[in-house]
């Protein structure tokens, strides 16, 4: 194969993934085709060669394609360090300083939410996380924020396939309830984490929104019980929000 051909091929792969990526849901064959303007035998050639490669991944019983976890990471490690994390990061310290309390930014990873950004308060008494760190969905404000901002059809398939583990005496394990919070989070573009994962630390978090209706990322607050109520928490929700428009447009530029 030529170099001129390679490249060619790689450009119709990476137009694949970022297909995939731009839907925010699973797509069938026929959706890839009708997006890409290519053959059908190209599509399906390339699909072979990405989930070969664990780029891509297909369900077993609704034959539909979507970015791998490979990808997932390979995305959130990019964002973690390429040109506009600094200043997202700004963004996040002139919060702490307004606030007083650790913030976070994070996304959707798999079943989890992963921190792509945090900032410790300077309090003594803290919970200690790294970017990279993962929480669980269900029981974080983060998590129960971005996923109510999922298309329908994909919400109810990760609302029924996650394990709702108890954390705390107050995490909500029934699908049902669920199901409502994020109703109410969605209404409200805000989420509430009243000592549902860890005993004692309550958080809120709000949307970086890429347009209306998308959610690309949350900007959370976080702090100890014992140093601030939920009800003080929520009083910084203005501060949260400029902060959240601010490094919306990191994302759009």
């Amino acid at each position: 194969m030529t170099s001129n051909q390679s490249n060619a091929a790689a450009v119709r792969a990476f137009r694949v993934l970022e297909t995939l990526a731009e839907a925010n849901r699973p797509l069938s064959m026929t959706e890839l085709v009708d997006a890409l303007g290519l053959p059908k035998q190209t599509v399906h050639r390339i699909l072979v060669q990405l989930m070969d490669a664990w780029l891509v991944t297909r369900g077993a019983s609704d034959k539909l394609y979507e970015c791998s976890a490979r990808v997932r990471t390979l995305a959130i490690n990019v964002l973690m360090h390429a040109g506009p994390a600094a200043a997202r990061h700004a963004l996040l310290e002139q919060l702490v300083t307004r606030v007083g309390e650790t913030c976070n930014l994070t996304m959707l990873a798999g079943n989890d939410v992963v921190y792509v950004d945090r900032v410790e308060t300077g309090w003594p008494l803290r919970m200690h996380l790294q970017p990279g760190s993962h929480v669980p969905l269900h029981c974080s404000a983060s998590g129960k924020l971005l996923l109510s901002f999922l298309p329908k059809e994909r919400r109810e398939r990760m609302i029924e396939r996650m394990p709702l583990r108890s954390y705390s005496e107050r995490t909500i394990t029934d699908r049902d309830v669920l199901r409502r919070e994020l109703a109410m989070t969605r209404r409200r573009m805000l989420a509430i984490n009243d000592q549902e994962h860890l005993q004692g630390m309550v958080a809120i978090a709000v949307p970086v929104m890429l347009d209306r209706n998308r959610a690309c990322a949350a900007i959370a607050i976080q702090a100890p019980v014992g140093r601030i109520g939920l009800d003080q928490l929520l009083a910084f929700e203005p501060d949260l929000r400029r902060a959240a428009e601010e490094t919306a447009r990191t994302f759009r530029e």
